[in-house]
């Protein structure tokens, strides 16, 4: 539900902080005093359309913000998370819109495209409204309002699970029956590609040690001759093994007159340690290494081969059995292609048969509660002041064969008048009866889960009296399933707020000023008598107005 909503420079409104309650809110203020710009804040928050001209002259930017409590809503929060968007059951809506024309979106502190804001605020707030936009005249949401009320949306939901699978299984179907050729080539080629490497006689050691094989025995004669330099250097006579024996030898006998010089004894003899072990690796080496130019030669042509296939399957050299086993793998598909085919034309036949199963109970459920909707608003449309009118779900066949939501698509249908033919819901004209029409539906409905927050913008046009206090019975009756928010300027419609919010203009310094106050007992009294007698309250209107929020009172009771 909707808690908060701040507003900031935006057209007459410099600053406003209002708290909403649960239940039924009335918003009532004489004509002009800017009722309408809470709805046009509401709607910024929500991501509709700006307007720089919207910014209160002087300054430089508007700021709207709404808080909602959500954490009874899965399905916003649903989406909350999967935008990456949740907050604990809290979302706030925050736009802020420049005087240059340009505006932010925010949901939960986090910049959003403007998409995004919109699509949470139509899961948040439902606008029944003379030129409002409303979920009400989408197809897809009388489907989906249709099938929570018939108890049928798990059901639908099964359904269209099938249908993607048979979409998925015919695309299967068509792509093996339109690319044969070209699984042809693709199968010749792998076949090649295969044997060229079956052929290569692929070891993975070898693999792995080749190229530093090849750089050895290519370098053979300069190692050879490197490591027998060195070698000759420490075996000499006068070399470096024969110098450290002699200084080791000079060192133990100084050794006997100092046994400080105990350390140095030690690393010397270490020295000459690894210098002895260096001489024994540096002879096995040399034992091992040998020059042999026909040896260097099937090396390279070797490395050559191998370098080719490497480059042809774009890996290194020590990939090679890898590349090879996906080949493989590769041509086992293909070959098993058309095994496939026949599999799957079986798993589409027996998909079909079960949609057609599921499509005919779904079918069955629809009618049979779409025939009660629309015998049940159609009574509730007379209560409300609508004689002659009627409402009629549709459902209308589809084209034969497999489709998302059934065989039928879902469309309401009303006419307002005896005699009069039924038009679509989204093609009726008048505003107030197109609201009324809507609460209709929403009091019906109103067991089925839908947006938490309904906003009726002037529901009661064109009504008065008796009917005017059955929109308002009907309202607080659908508070109790929703929050409801409620622009009206009848006080037998206001009467029945659990909370009513004021709406004044007054002029200032730096132009009009409009503000919102929540009315206490005593003035909801107050405003209703002026709605009743006009600027001037007068002991009799006061008198209708308590009577009037007592009898609402007992009504409910």
């Amino acid at each position: 539900m909707l808690s908060q909503l701040s507003v900031k420079n935006l057209a007459v409104v410099e600053k406003l902080d209002l708290s909403f309650e649960s239940g039924m809110s009335v918003i009532t203020g004489e004509t002009g005093a800017g009722k309408s710009i809470l709805l046009q804040a509401l709607n910024l928050a929500l991501g509709h359309r700006s307007d720089a001209t919207l910014v209160r002259h002087g300054k430089s930017k508007a700021e709207v913000s709404a808080a909602f409590d959500v954490f009874a809503q899965n399905k916003v929060q649903t989406y909350l998370k999967e935008q990456s968007l949740d907050e604990d059951g809290e979302c706030i809506l925050r736009r802020i819109i420049g005087s240059d024309g340009r505006s932010k979106a925010f949901v939960n502190g986090v910049n959003v495209p403007l998409s995004v804001m919109r699509n949470v605020g139509e899961l948040l707030i439902d606008m029944h409204g003379q030129n409002e936009h409303q979920l009400l005249l989408r197809n897809e949401q009388q489907r989906e309002l249709l099938d929570t009320y018939a108890q049928s949306a798990e059901l639908c939901d099964a359904l269209n699970h099938c249908v993607s699978e048979y979409n998925t299984v015919s695309n299967q179907i068509d792509e093996l029956n339109n690319n044969q050729d070209l699984k042809q080539q693709q199968q010749e080629l792998l076949q090649h590609q295969l044997q060229e490497l079956e052929d290569a006689a692929l070891n993975q050691n070898e693999l792995d040690t080749i190229e530093s094989d090849f750089k050895t025995s290519a370098n053979a004669s300069s190692l050879i001759e490197k490591a027998t330099q060195v070698l000759n250097q420490l075996e000499h006579e006068s070399g470096l093994n024969a110098q450290l024996l002699n200084a080791s030898h000079t060192l133990e006998q100084a050794l006997e007159t100092d046994e400080k010089l105990a350390p140095v004894a030690d690393l010397l003899n270490g020295a000459q340690v690894q210098t002895q072990e260096t001489i024994y690796e540096l002879n096995n080496y040399l034992s091992a290494l040998s020059f042999d130019e026909q040896t260097v030669a099937e090396l390279e042509a070797r490395l050559s081969e191998l370098h080719d296939l490497a480059r042809k399957h774009n890996c290194q050299i020590n990939e090679l059995i890898n590349a090879k086993d996906k080949v493989s793998a590769a041509l086992d598909a293909i070959g098993g292609a058309g095994a496939s085919l026949d599999k799957l034309q079986q798993q589409k036949e027996s998909l079909a048969q079960q949609y057609h199963q599921q499509a005919d109970t779904l079918s069955k459920l629809r009618a049979e509660k779409a025939e009660l909707l629309s015998s049940l608003v159609t009574e509730a449309m007379q209560v409300l002041g609508m004689p002659g009118s009627a409402f009629k779900v549709d459902l209308a066949q589809k084209t034969e064969g497999v489709h998302y939501n059934g065989n039928e698509s879902v469309d309401f249908l009303v006419k307002t008048n005896m005699g009069s033919d039924f038009k679509a819901l989204k093609k009726v004209a008048s505003g107030g009866e197109l609201s009324r029409i809507s609460l209709a539906i929403s009091v019906v409905s109103s067991d089925s889960e839908y947006t938490p927050t309904l906003i009726f913008d002037e529901v009661d046009v064109g009504i008065s009296g008796a009917v005017a206090e059955v929109v308002g019975q009907k309202l607080k009756q659908l508070s109790e399933h929703y929050q409801i928010i409620c622009i009206t300027h009848l006080a037998q419609v206001a009467a029945f707020g659990h909370q009513h919010l004021q709406v004044q203009k007054a002029q200032a310094k730096d132009g009009a000023q409009t503000t919102v106050k929540q009315l206490s007992d005593n003035q909801r009294i107050d405003e209703i008598a002026r709605i009743l007698g006009g600027s001037t309250i007068t002991e009799k209107t006061r008198t209708a107005a308590e009577e009037m929020i007592k009898l609402s009172l007992k009504t409910i009771a």
